[in-house]
C-alpha cells in the first residue's frame, strides 16, 4: 500500500519508473532529462504544485477547466451522487435522474435542430461515436458506398485508431500508421499561412470550399459521407475561421447531402462567448461533439448530440434492425452527469459565457498592446476567451522560423518561468492561450506582461 506520507522524491521517483505519460518525450521523461511536476491543488485560475509553486494556468488544463479550479458546488454535487447512487448502466432503457436531467439542460442550450445526447468519456470516443452513427446512417438509407468521412489538415478529433486519422496533425499520425480509410483531410482554414497572400479572407474562404468540392467530385458525391471541423481550429493553432467560410462550406455540404458534424469539445459550453460555436458563426450541424466544457474536466464526460435529422434515421434503423449495438460501461455515469449538472448550473449562476466574451476581447487587446512592434511575432489571433500568438523570423515577409530552433516551446518555458502557463501549439511556433471563464482583467494583464518578458527574453537569444 502506497504511502500516505510519502515525500517529492520517492513520487518524482515512481512517476518515472511507473508512469507512461501522454504526450510526453518517454526517454527523457524516464531519464530525469526532463522536468516532471506534481500539480496538488487550484483554485479560480491558480493552480499550485506539490513545490508550492503557483501558476496562473492561461489554458485551463487542456482548454478544459471552464468554471476554474476548486469550486466545491461540483465537488459536493459529485459527492452527494455518490452516496445515492455511485453507478448503473444506461443500457436497455435505464438511465439516473442526473443523466436525464443533463440530457435536457444540453438540449435547451444547444442549436434549435437538435434533438437527443449519447453520452461518452472523452472527445475521442465521442467522435468515435459519431464515425458509427455516420455509417449505421447511410446503411439505413440504403447507401453502402456513401462512408468517406472528410477532415480538414491541421484538425484535432482525437487520439484513438479512427478520431486519431479524423485528426489532421503530423505528431498524432508519427509511426501509429495513421491516417486510415476512409478519411480524408482537405485544406484548413488558416488564413496566416494562406498560399497565395494577395487573397482576401472571403476569397480564401471560397478557395476552401472550391477545395472541398473539387475533393468530393474527385471522390465520388456518392461516396461522401460526412465533413468534420471545430468551429474554431483548436490544437491545430487556435486559428478563427476567415470570414464566410462556414456559410460557403455549407453550402457544398448541402449541395451533396454530406453530413456535417461540428466538433464542439472546446467551444462548446462558452467559450466563445456563445454558448455553442454553431450559433456563434451559424453553424447547422447534424452531429455536435461535445466533452471537455460539459463538466470543466470535473470528472470525464463526453457526449454526442444528435440532430432531428439524424435521430429520425437512427429510429428507422432500430425498427428494422433491432436494438443498436453501441454502447460504453460508462456512458452517461451518474458521477459524471450530476458534475455536469453542476457545471452548467455554476456557468448560468456567475454568467461566464459573458465573461469569456468580454475577458477574452480584453486579452486579445492586451496582448496586442504589449507585443506591438515585437519583430518576431507575426499574428495575434482568437475569439471569446481562446488567443495565439505566431511567431516568425520575418515578419514582414512572412518566413517561419526552422522547427528544429522551438521558438515555441522555448517561449512556453520562458512563460511558465514567469508564472504563467501558455502552450506550445505543435506544427508551428505558437503560443495558445484557452484561460478558465473566471479569469479577471486583472489577470489577463498578467498573461499579456509575463508573455512579452517571456517574447523578448527568448528573442534576445536568437
Amino acid at each position: 500500500m502506497l504511502d500516505q506520507n510519502i515525500g517529492d522524491n520517492e513520487l518524482t521517483a515512481y512517476d518515472r519508473d511507473h508512469f507512461f505519460h501522454p504526450s510526453t518525450h518517454m526517454g527523457m521523461h524516464a531519464r530525469g532529462e526532463s522536468p516532471n511536476r506534481i500539480i496538488a491543488g487550484g483554485k479560480g485560475a491558480t493552480i499550485v504544485d506539490s513545490t508550492g509553486k503557483e501558476s496562473l494556468d492561461a489554458f485551463a488544463g487542456l482548454y478544459c477547466v471552464n468554471v476554474g479550479y476548486g469550486r466545491t458546488e461540483i465537488a459536493d454535487a459529485i459527492a452527494e451522487q455518490a452516496h445515492k447512487l455511485a453507478y448503473y448502466h444506461s443500457y436497455a432503457g435505464n438511465g439516473s435522474e442526473a443523466s436525464i436531467r443533463l440530457s435536457k439542460m444540453i438540449i435547451d442550450r444547444a442549436p434549435a435542430n437538435m434533438s437527443r445526447v449519447y453520452f461518452g468519456l472523452s472527445g475521442s470516443d465521442a467522435n468515435e461515436t459519431n464515425i458509427k452513427l455516420i455509417w449505421y446512417y447511410n446503411n439505413v438509407l440504403g447507401r453502402p458506398e456513401k462512408k468517406k468521412i472528410i477532415s480538414r489538415w491541421r484538425g484535432y478529433h482525437g487520439s484513438g485508431i479512427m478520431t486519431g486519422s479524423l485528426t489532421g496533425l503530423e505528431l498524432f499520425h508519427n509511426a501509429f500508421d495513421l491516417p486510415r480509410a476512409p478519411i480524408l483531410h482537405t485544406e484548413a482554414p488558416y488564413y496566416y499561412r494562406r498560399a497565395d497572400l494577395s487573397m482576401s479572407e472571403e476569397q480564401f474562404s471560397q478557395h476552401c470550399a472550391d477545395k472541398l468540392e473539387e475533393m468530393i467530385l474527385a471522390e465520388g458525391p456518392d461516396t461522401v459521407a460526412a465533413f468534420i471541423g471545430e468551429p474554431v481550429l483548436g490544437t491545430g493553432g487556435i486559428v478563427p475561421p476567415p470570414a464566410g467560410y462556414w456559410q460557403k462550406i455549407q453550402a457544398v455540404l448541402k449541395k451533396y447531402d454530406v453530413l456535417l458534424v461540428a466538433d464542439e469539445v472546446v467551444t462548446g459550453f462558452g467559450r466563445l462567448g456563445s454558448m455553442f460555436g454553431s450559433d456563434h458563426y451559424g453553424i447547422e450541424a447534424d452531429l455536435i461533439t461535445i466533452a471537455k466544457g460539459l463538466t470543466s474536466a470535473y470528472l470525464p464526460l463526453s457526449g454526442t448530440i444528435v440532430s432531428d435529422k439524424v435521430w429520425q434515421v437512427l429510429v428507422q434503423g432500430s425498427d428494422s434492425l433491432g436494438v443498436i449495438g453501441h454502447g460504453w460501461t460508462y456512458s452517461a455515469h451518474p458521477l459524471c452527469a450530476a458534475a455536469g449538472i453542476a457545471n452548467l448550473e455554476l456557468i448560468d449562476k456567475l454568467d461566464l459565457v459573458k465573461n469569456a466574451g468580454e475577458t477574452g476581447t480584453y486579452l486579445r487587446a492586451a496582448l496586442n498592446d504589449a507585443l506591438a512592434g515585437n519583430p518576431i511575432v507575426g499574428e495575434i489571433r482568437g475569439e471569446g476567451l481562446l488567443a495565439a500568438v505566431e511567431f516568425v523570423a520575418d515578419r514582414d515577409d512572412r518566413v517561419f522560423f526552422d522547427p528544429a530552433l522551438k521558438v515555441g516551446p522555448q517561449i512556453a518555458a520562458a512563460l511558465f518561468e514567469r508564472g504563467v502557463i501558455g502552450r506550445g501549439m505543435p506544427q508551428g511556433d505558437i503560443l495558445g492561450f484557452a484561460p478558465p471563464f473566471c479569469l479577471t482583467q486583472e489577470e489577463a494583464d498578467r498573461v499579456a506582461a509575463a508573455t512579452k518578458s517571456a517574447v523578448e527574453a527568448v528573442a534576445a537569444k536568437l
